[in-house]
């Protein structure tokens, strides 16, 4: 959503790259580009002139002038800024004293008020919470059933009393779901209300009737991050109107410009706590302003990624494949079955394209990651599964017939078939020995970066089979070369001779340093 954004500032912070002092014209020229970068995205104009000046102010002060580098200076003014106009610290939900919390959503008819009920139960119950979701949107048709099916896939309980279409009363559906969520222990109430095309009268008296009846511990106002500038008109009627906690931003990975979401805050003075970025139930998180600034800047968001690796990866997993790769066998024990799992982990995550864009640098090969065909994956453990279990353990034994069988079970090219077992056979060389110290390959002689021991002996011994130059000047320098470096192997750093060596001695001119 942010990416022609992300693209602006970038370009713009190129231009301040390489630059030991930033004149008057420099800060006004990236100010001016800024400007036009945050236009451009659709964020409200009272929230552009704030943020220029604010930048401006920074820019020309101390912080800047004294920097060492003052074009990263600019940068990180730049970044906390869009920290403070997205809300600064991340909003926690406040919980009720005694049970249940019950939480509203208010919002426009297509926001995804419904869908997101379901997202926010499913992530509530993976907190170790019992969430109830209540049907109180008894005017949009199907809206009942709607959220029924919805938590039904989120796993958690519905209350639906009154068949909706038109029927039934809204707001003593919203009491009596109180009542039910006491006798059923429920400890978290989430009221789904009915929305409108637009603002009107009956909308904001049926919300706020609802909110009087149960006196919601927090009121969720869901907007659509696609509606430009409208989103925040609405968020001030319904500020003014029904009143809000915080703003939950839905649909924010569309490709629209997105500048009303970093509006919201700072005109409602109300926080964003949530973004739903997907169509999934999972895809949904706590919305943390700092991240978001981040991901703008193209400086990733690593700490998100992280935490989506932590929920779907299992620890005794993780351990039981390192032993796997660490073992004496050079890795052998890691197999295509392993390998299809780890894949599988990976999945479950979301789109490859997606975890790619939370790595800092990424928007550089942007298009690059936008062509990543997801179905590469299918198409990899479709051809493992069409492998038999001996094949799995032991890849060396495919040959020829065998990828040929393996190619028609799948539905793929024999050099499809191939070809990963010839990956595979790499990465696991590669991973193994990443597990065992050895760190990436072809990095010699650097720590935890390739060139360990073995790899020092077996260029050592190469160079013993060399033939000798038959030039007797030449063929000095190069046995010279080779004492040295046998020395050096010996010996501990800088070549020094090893302590083992009883008989050595610093010369008389270091020896009055010590």
């Amino acid at each position: 959503m942010f990416d022609t954004l992300s693209d602006r500032l970038s370009a713009t912070f190129k231009n301040l790259r390489g630059k030991g002092r930033l004149s008057e014209a420099d800060i006004d020229a990236t100010a001016r580009e800024i400007r036009i970068a945050l236009l451009e995205a659709d964020v409200a104009l009272p929230v552009v002139r704030a943020f220029i000046a604010n930048v401006k102010e920074r820019a020309r002060g101390v912080e800047v002038s004294q920097a060492l580098n003052p074009a990263q200076q600019v940068v990180k003014i730049v970044n906390e800024e869009l920290v403070s106009i997205l809300g600064g610290e991340t909003r926690r939900l406040r919980f009720a004293k005694t049970a249940p919390t019950v939480i509203m959503l208010a919002g426009l008819q297509g926001a995804g008020k419904t869908t997101l009920a379901g997202k926010l139960g499913l992530w509530l119950k993976s907190q170790g919470h019992s969430p109830l979701l209540v049907a109180c949107d008894l005017q949009r048709p199907n809206a009942v059933n709607q959220l029924s099916v919805v938590a039904e896939r989120a796993g958690v309980a519905v209350y639906a009393p009154e068949p909706g279409n038109g029927v039934g009363d809204p707001v003593q559906v919203a009491k009596d779901s109180i009542e039910f969520a006491k006798a059923k222990v429920h400890d978290i109430v989430i009221v789904d209300t009915a929305g409108r095309l637009g603002i009107d009268q009956e909308l904001m008296q049926q919300a706020a009737d609802i909110r009087d009846a149960v006196s919601p511990d927090e009121i969720l106002f869901v907007v659509d991050a696609m509606i430009g500038q409208d989103a925040v008109n609405t968020a001030e009627a319904f500020r003014d109107g029904v009143g809000f906690d915080g703003v939950v931003l839905s649909k924010l990975d569309g490709d629209a410009r997105g500048g009303a979401a970093l509006s919201i805050a700072h005109v409602t003075g109300k926080q964003v706590m949530f973004a739903s970025n997907g169509e999934k139930l999972e895809d949904f998180d706590a919305f943390h302003p700092d991240r978001m600034a981040s991901r703008i800047l193209d400086m990733g968001d690593l700490l998100t990624l992280i935490e989506q690796a932590e929920k779907t990866f299992s620890q005794e997993e993780a351990a039981k494949m390192a032993s796997k790769l660490q073992s004496s066998k050079g890795g052998k024990d890691f197999t295509l079955d392993d390998f299809l799992a780890q894949m599988e982990q990976v999945r479950k995550m979301g789109s490859i394209s997606k975890l790619l864009g939370m790595l800092p640098g990424m928007g550089q090969i942007k298009d690059q990651i936008n062509n990543i065909d997801e179905r590469d994956i299918d198409r990899t453990a479709a051809i493992i599964k069409s492998m038999t279990p001996k094949e799995r353990a032991e890849p060396t034994l495919i040959n020829g017939s065998r990828r040929a069988r393996i190619a028609k079970g799948s539905g793929v090219e024999v050099s499809a078939v191939k070809s990963l077992v010839e990956r595979f056979f790499e990465a696991r060389k590669m991973m193994s020995k990443m597990a065992q110290g050895g760190g990436m390959p072809g990095m010699p002689g650097m720590p935890g970066m390739g060139g360990g021991p073995g790899r020092q002996k077996k260029q050592v011994k190469q160079a013993k089979g060399k033939r000798k130059s038959g030039n007797p000047m030449k063929r000095k320098a190069e046995e010279a070369a080779a004492e040295r470096r046998e020395q050096a192997a010996q010996g501990g750093a800088f070549g020094l001779p090893a302590q083992e060596d009883k008989n050595f001695e610093l010369p008389d001119e270091f020896k009055k340093f010590m």
